[in-house]
């Protein structure tokens, strides 16, 4: 391997490329032979492990999509990814509009969607081509950069954002040194008595303002017209420009008739504009910066090093990033978790508000499960470590967050088509503008005026922050509430729901089943609870693990094991063929419960779910019952629902009386009982055809098929991975209530994008007329778009003061 690195060319571009379908060392070889008949490859390692090919290529005789077709030619597949990059530049809706034209247009692109807030793009895109990508972005102007990771991106547009607005504070400074003695001389004109300074002073103050602190609308402005578009910099830079060379000209070349012999310049309102837009900008980004608190709060969360006990026994300080799944971290009081992982010594108390917001510490012992991040109370603890890295619940939340907020929501399809010809159409109504004052008889420099007003108070950077500033507020507050929302389009769909169906175990119940009482057809109860607790050894069930617990006697290996998903089990126990499961599973096999029906449905009247155990020789064996209990808070989650007038639904598959019994204690009139965990998307369908808008609510394996069918799937965070994946929205504990909230914030926030466009319309729809009617002057043009921008941010960080409701 060292004597192929050597050959490899200095100027050879290197890729790694995924593969799927690799199963054996024949694989890896095969694409490498296939590879290296290509020519231009400099050298190629194809690893079965990472299930990755490791390319370095000579980009003039080969290309990355070369590469790729080679490998798809072997019978495998190198899959899309999603990439994330920091995009560098963007000031308006519109440059948005032309990056993501430009990243659509490439081959292997199958979607972009840039978010002008956060100043991101996620693009799904073929492996081979993720530099193509950043080419095409730069060649619109804009600069930029892959995100490898949520930790680097972190650190580094933290550093980033605090420096740029170091940079513009320091020249917005500039632009006010300069714009403070024009302003003094506009306002002693008007309040006290006639004064002008010099026409060469004002050229030398608006010359700095104008090319010094506004350099930066220039660049930006150039770049938009070489790409064959616009933007908000070249309204402004054209605007601007054109009231300084008028006023240039007229210290030069002063006009004869003019009234009362003085000369009209207008350095002061091109000076003003620049610096109140600058102002703007500033604030803006001020802002914005508040819009990305959340994700900023949680980076923080994580540890930089971790004490990890060595093989010798003795404690080691190492970096976070360096700790491995089953490596032991001693944690002390007062620390955070560096980690995910599992109790192994001692006991603790865990304040996990910043990810979970739960208020109360968590009491943590042997065998209980801990999140990295949260903060060790006062028991010393040692944790072996399970999930680490990206992998880690820390990791995957800010993920999710950072997900939640790229996405769009649908409104904001159709303002980015309209922010794509918004520039065009306001130079139209300038040159239009010019064109009538000047034809009116009023004179080319009024009209020329006029349409620099109308150029500078367009704002389509308000279009632009519109939705995804308060998209992120929003995901970002309700995180710190324990409400993960998954994307744009759940929050639109969450603000709809009309029915919420819950799953009862785990859900709305605790889940922690218990054998309240056995009744064996023989009096045998222990041998009873050991015979069905030997069949079910190993099942996860909650109703087996309830068996299983009640027993503490030796259990007999199962054979020929089967399962009946949603009726039970049965399998060979000491040469007895045994049935366990539900009534419907017991008179299927042709057995007869009615002997023992009055004692069963007085416990299933209470509640209690009833277990029949049978064998196929000897007949019914008897019945056990087990009980669940309701969890505190569940009946206060209905109420709160049921004032919201959302129709609450329990979904479960128990039968009729002990669904009937636990919806009494709850407050629920409508259950739908006896489903099995394939039927349950079927359910929400049904409620789905009769016109609802149904929000699913469950936390197993078996609830994901309908929390995928629902309009917003509500995954308990208590649950699996697959339920969460499954959902729009994940609640990070087990709380019922959580519910409510979560569709809550999903309406609030709705209704802030809905407030953010109205006003950004009604400004452009309302100031445009008063611009080209030259009602406005320039100065105020410049003030009013500014401050534009700034109220939509403002609004939407109004979503901070958002609390879960109680």
């Amino acid at each position: 391997m060292p004597d192929d690195v050597l050959k490899i060319a200095p100027d050879a571009v290197h890729i790694t490329l995924p593969i799927e379908g690799m199963t054996c060392a024949s694989c890896s070889a095969r694409i490498e032979r296939q590879l290296a008949k290509l020519d231009g490859i400099e050298a190629a390692a194809v690893n079965l492990a990472t299930e990755s090919a490791d390319v370095h290529f000579d980009a003039n005789q080969v290309s990355a999509e070369e590469i790729k077709t080679a490998i798809e030619k072997t019978g495998f597949t190198v899959p899309d990814q999603v990439i994330e990059l920091k995009i560098d530049g963007m000031t308006c809706a519109s440059c948005v509009g032309r990056v993501e034209k430009a990243v659509s247009k490439l081959d292997g692109v199958a979607d972009v969607t840039v978010n002008l807030a956060s100043e991101t793009a996620h693009v799904t895109v073929d492996q081979a081509r993720s530099a193509e990508v950043v080419r095409a972005i730069e060649k619109t102007g804009f600069g930029a950069r892959i995100i490898e990771n949520t930790e680097s991106f972190g650190s580094q547009d933290e550093a980033k954002s605090a420096a740029r607005l170091r940079q513009d504070l320091l020249v917005l400074a500039l632009g006010m040194t300069f714009t403070l003695p024009l302003w003094f001389q506009m306002f002693w004109n008007y309040f006290v008595e006639e004064f002008a300074w010099d026409g060469i002073i004002q050229l030398a103050l608006a010359t700095v303002v104008q090319f010094g602190a506004g350099y930066r609308f220039y660049g930006p402005a150039w770049k938009s017209l070489r790409a064959g578009s616009g933007n908000m910099d070249l309204l402004v830079a054209m605007g601007t420009t054109a009231a300084w060379m008028l006023s240039t000209w007229r210290v030069f070349w002063p006009v004869e008739d003019v009234v009362g012999g003085e000369i009209d310049l207008y350095f002061e309102a091109s000076a003003t504009v620049v610096t109140l837009v600058l102002m703007g900008r500033f604030l803006e980004s001020r802002a914005k910066r508040g819009t990305t608190g959340a994700i900023r709060e949680l980076m923080k969360l994580r540890p930089e090093n971790a004490r990890v006990i060595a093989a010798d026994g003795s404690e080691v300080e190492v970096p976070v990033s360096s700790v491995k799944k089953g490596d032991i971290v001693v944690i002390r009081p007062g620390e955070r978790v560096p980690v995910d992982g599992e109790v192994i010594s001692g006991s603790s108390a865990m304040d996990e508000s910043l990810l979970t917001g739960e208020s109360l510490p968590v009491h943590k012992e042997i065998d209980d499960t801990v999140t990295g991040g949260a903060i060790n109370g006062e028991g010393m603890v040692q944790v072996k470590a399970t999930r680490v890295g990206k992998e880690s619940t820390l990791s995957g939340i800010i993920q999710l967050i950072q997900n939640a907020q790229a996405s769009k929501a649908p409104v904001q399809k159709l303002v980015d088509k309209i922010a794509s010809i918004f520039v065009p159409i306001v130079v139209v109504i300038a040159a239009a503008t010019w064109a009538g004052w000047s034809l009116a008889g009023f004179g080319w420099e009024v009209g020329l005026i006029n349409a620099v007003t109308v150029l500078v108070i367009a704002c389509p950077c308000a279009l632009g922050l519109a939705t995804p500033t308060a998209i992120m507020v929003g995901t970002g507050v309700s995180a710190r509430q324990g409400i993960l929302i998954k994307d744009a389009e759940a929050l639109e769909h969450a603000k709809k729901i009309d029915t919420v169906v819950f799953d009862k175990t785990g859900t709305l119940t605790k889940g922690q089943l218990q054998v309240v009482s056995t009744h064996p057809v023989n009096g045998d109860e222990a041998g009873l609870l050991a015979l069905a607790a030997s069949v079910q050894h190993g099942s996860e069930h909650p109703i087996a693990r309830a068996i299983l617990k009640a027993v503490d006697t030796p259990l007999v290996a199962v054979e020929d094991f089967k399962a009946h998903p949603g009726k039970g089990v049965e399998g060979q126990v000491d040469g007895q063929s045994i049935l366990i499961g539900n009534r419907t599973l017991i008179t299927e096999h042709g057995f007869t419960t009615d002997a023992f029906e009055d004692g069963a449905q007085a416990l299933e009247t209470k509640g209690n779910t009833v277990i029949w155990v049978a064998d196929h020789t000897a007949g019914v064996l008897g019945y056990i019952a087990v009980g669940d209990v309701a969890k505190d808070t569940a009946r206060a989650a209905v109420a709160q629902l049921q004032n919201l007038n959302i129709h609450t639904v329990m979904m479960t598959g128990d039968n009729r009386r002990t669904a009937k019994a636990m919806a009494d204690k709850l407050g629920l009139s409508d259950v739908i009982a006896e489903v099995l965990p394939s039927g349950k998307a079927g359910e929400v369908e049904r409620l789905q055809a009769e016109g609802r808008n149904v929000a699913m609510v469950g936390d197993g394996v078996n609830d994901a098929p309908a929390l995928a069918q629902a309009n917003v799937g509500i995954a308990m965070g208590t649950g699996t991975d697959v339920a969460m994946h499954a959902a729009g929205i994940t609640l990070m504990r087990g709380a019922p209530e959580l519910v409510a909230s979560a569709l809550d914030i999903s309406r609030v926030t709705v209704l802030k994008i809905r407030q953010n466009l109205f006003w950004a319309f009604i400004y452009n729809v309302t100031a445009l007329p008063l611009a080209a009617a030259g009602i406005l002057t320039p100065a105020i043009a410049g003030a009013a778009m500014a401050m534009s921008s700034v109220s939509v941010v403002t609004n939407s960080l109004l979503l901070k003061r958002w609390k879960v409701k109680v």
